[in-house]
């Protein structure tokens, strides 16, 4: 029996449905999707055929997710998708998908702290005067985000659904206000439309507005009835993401002009502002200072859900002693992962204050570069988890052909594709043609060169810890069964 005085290990927290769709669609974060992926998409990817391109990359993580909610009603771990490789494929390719995911997660923390900095410091000057430099604005978001992160998970849930309601409900004000003056129009639909432009960087931006909705997984061990609970939040998650993008463009495209959208956004493309401009046009000055402010929240909520995400993965591979084990101490009060949360934020902050004493700007340089190799890292792994998927089925003989095969490995071969896009098109992905910045991919395979060395080291001169990557999965699986089954 645990006592104050000895930290437990255990994650511990009543996630529901609702409480891990928050928390996953607040690391997406819709507006902030919107205002940069969307415009983004509309600009350099298929104009005015951008909603065809999220409703494509909703089948392929619907697809993904058949497999993935069969997964999860099998295994639940805070190690989320390295988990399910080290069950698909063995624990040196569940290391390989640990270490990409400390690398994708931790750099979109840091660049999400650069993010958060920078646009709360220009939209708190813009419209209420107060001047502050963007490394200040990013600081006060870390503090924020460590004492949400200590006083819980299932706190950090409710603060961030009254953040992701906000955040959407200006957009569906926007879509209505469209509707209703303009129409949408019905030509995004033609083929000539969407399949206009560069159809490869239009599906590689709409997948990135997907990312984030693997963290449901990693929040298992701290859900209620979670071999339920995670497909159905899974499910829930993908389906509202692409049915609210698909949506939403539809109607910044129908204002701009499905013919023109293209061209308009390209030249808004540097200032950022399409969103901001066409609402200007429907909403007015009041509500679009409005939606500017919610930017501000956006952008916080998704550092609040990445760090949680990050802090998981973390606390994950400290518990198997792959990384130290003290990152496995958990608050006695409520179960939250602090030591990983405080490590976690640190490094990310290093890394933020680093690019600050430099006089380095901000977006093109901190954010371009973590964020674009915290994406493609992320994709990488949604990728990876979906080979370890199809084969555990396969291995296991699962007589479901069409949920544990077919349909999976559709949505595999869907994100190894969009993978692939975003290696070959990284520069645009993150948004710098700096020569440093295209050679950041290559951390990723660095990365799982050195997973390959950690396993062969583990497996000859560790084998406790060896033998404890596959034992923390049945350990966990058998604790969570425990727990669900009545005295």
């Amino acid at each position: 029996m645990t006592t104050a005085s000895a930290p437990e290990t255990e994650l511990r927290g009543q996630l529901g449905v609702s409480g891990v769709v928050f928390l996953v669609l607040a690391a997406v974060a819709p507006l902030t999707g919107i205002i940069v992926i969307g415009g983004i998409c509309i600009a350099v990817g298929v104009g005015g055929g951008t909603p065809v391109m999220f409703l494509i990359a909703t089948a392929v993580f619907l697809l993904f997710a058949v497999g993935y909610a069969q997964m999860a009603k099998k295994l639940v771990n805070a190690g989320g998708f390295y988990a399910y490789v080290v069950r698909g494929l063995g624990r040196t390719a569940g290391l390989i998908a640990a270490f990409v995911a400390v690398v994708g997660y931790n750099c979109f923390v840091a660049g999400a702290v650069g993010t958060s900095g920078f646009f709360t410091s220009e939209v708190v000057g813009s419209v209420l005067g107060l001047h502050a430099p963007w490394w200040v604005w990013s600081l006060v978001s870390v503090v924020g985000v460590w004492l949400l992160t200590r006083a819980g998970i299932d706190f950090s849930a409710k603060v961030l659904g009254v953040a992701l309601v906000c955040e959407v409900a200006i957009l569906l004000v926007l879509d209505l206000a469209i509707l209703v003056r303009t129409g949408f129009s019905f030509e995004v639909f033609q083929p000539e439309v969407f399949l206009s432009g560069s159809l490869g960087l239009g599906l590689l931006f709409a997948a990135n507005a997907f990312v984030g909705f693997e963290a449901t997984g990693l929040f298992s061990e701290e859900a209620r009835d979670p071999k339920r609970t995670i497909p159905r939040a899974t499910y829930v998650a993908i389906a509202f993401i692409g049915a609210f993008a698909a949506v939403t463009t539809w109607a910044i495209v129908s204002a701009l002009g499905v013919r023109e959208a293209g061209g308009i956004a390209a030249d808004h493309l540097d200032a950022g502002d399409l969103v901001f401009t066409v609402s200007e046009d429907y909403l007015g000055s009041a509500l679009t200072g409005v939606m500017q402010l919610l930017l501000v929240v956006s952008l916080f909520a998704a550092l609040l859900a990445l760090h949680n995400s990050a802090a998981r993965y973390l606390y994950a591979l400290g518990r198997v002693r792959v990384f130290p084990k003290q990152l496995a101490r958990t608050r006695p009060q409520n179960g939250s992962p602090v030591v990983a949360s405080t490590v976690q934020l640190v490094l990310a902050s290093a890394v933020a204050m680093a690019y600050a004493v430099a006089g380095a700007d901000p977006v093109t340089s901190l954010v371009a570069s973590f964020t674009g190799i915290g994406t493609l890292g992320l994709l990488a792994l949604q990728a990876i988890a979906a080979t370890g998927i199809v084969v555990h089925f396969r291995r296991t003989r699962d007589p479901r052909w069409g949920t544990t095969f077919a349909l999976p490995l559709l949505g595999g071969i869907g994100l190894w594709t969009v993978t692939v896009l975003a290696f070959a098109n990284f520069p645009q992905l993150a948004g710098s043609d700096s020569p440093v910045i295209a050679l950041l991919p290559w951390l990723l395979p660095v990365a799982a060169v050195l997973a390959i060395v950690v396993a062969a080291v583990f497996r000859v001169a560790k084998k406790n810890i060896w033998d404890s990557l596959e034992q923390d999965l049945d350990k966990v699986a058998l604790r969570a069964e425990e727990e669900r089954t009545p005295l």
